[in-house]
């Protein structure tokens, strides 16, 4: 099977009449990390909304592509079941349905017709999952997120991805309000998912989450595009030096989007 491929092209995007996105171009293949940082209000948050489909962000140009396919002609539902996946930076709580319900549900989404996968196979992929993440196997019978704290919430939602297997995942700060224990949890079970069929983009504020899940590729997002692009040491020395260095080198203001 050949590698899953998420491009996107010229994107601007706006809300409510206002542009966030000015033209951003990325390509993210399986196999691949990357990671997105930048400064409150550049537009990264907009970007994963975007590429999901939030009916609140209107794409005014570009396109966004998976393995050729118009991810913009699709419904939220039909860019998940092709194979796209957002961890959200604040996950909702569904009440009335359980967490192995709602999981089975999600992966039989995917699956044709007829291949459903068997119950006891999925309670041994879910268990084995929930046991890499430390979470309780009770959790797997409460309501979604109903009651969780925020770090079983992120835990949750990489439970989710282990469990889907998308061939893209956007993880939306998936480190933010976590101790450095759960951050490390967090990480191992993203880390398990590395492979050729596995594409991923995280947006993330901090170097830290990037000690644990090394990226291939590191942008910086400013006034509603990539600026500039590079390896793993660029997220370093966003660290060390903040991003005054990039201002500076490409004349940009202090503005922002949103």
């Amino acid at each position: 099977m050949p590698q899953s491929t998420l491009t996107v092209k010229d994107l601007h995007v706006s809300i409510d009449g206002k542009e966030i996105l000015k033209g951003v171009n990325l390509e993210i293949k399986g196999g691949e990390f990357h990671a997105i940082m930048g400064p409150n209000g550049t537009g990264k948050s907009t970007l994963s909304a975007a590429i999901m489909g939030h009916p609140k962000y209107e794409v005014t140009q570009g396109t966004i592509t998976l393995d050729g396919e118009d991810v913009l002609g699709m419904e939220v539902d039909e860019r998940a079941r092709a194979g796209l996946f957002l961890a959200m930076q604040y996950p909702s709580e569904i009440t009335g349905v359980t967490n192995a319900e709602f999981l089975r549900s999600a992966v039989n989404a995917r699956r044709e017709e007829g291949d459903e996968i068997s119950l006891m196979k999925f309670i041994r992929q879910m268990d084995g999952n929930m046991d890499l993440l430390e979470m309780d196997q009770d959790m797997s019978q409460r309501y979604l997120n109903e009651g969780f704290s925020g770090g079983e919430k992120k835990r949750n939602e990489i439970l989710q991805l282990m469990t889907i297997e998308p061939k893209i995942a956007i993880l939306d700060e998936i480190d933010s309000g976590l101790d450095i224990d759960a951050l490390k949890v967090v990480s191992k079970g993203i880390n398990k998912m590395r492979g050729e069929d596995f594409g991923c983009l995280m947006i993330t504020h901090y170097q830290r989450l990037l000690n644990y899940i090394t990226p291939d590729y590191v942008h910086v997002m400013m006034q509603g595009k990539i600026v500039k692009s590079g390896g793993a040491e660029l997220a370093e020395r966003l660290e060390a030096e903040g991003y005054d260095w990039i201002k500076q080198e490409l004349g940009i203001e202090d503005e922002t989007v949103q």
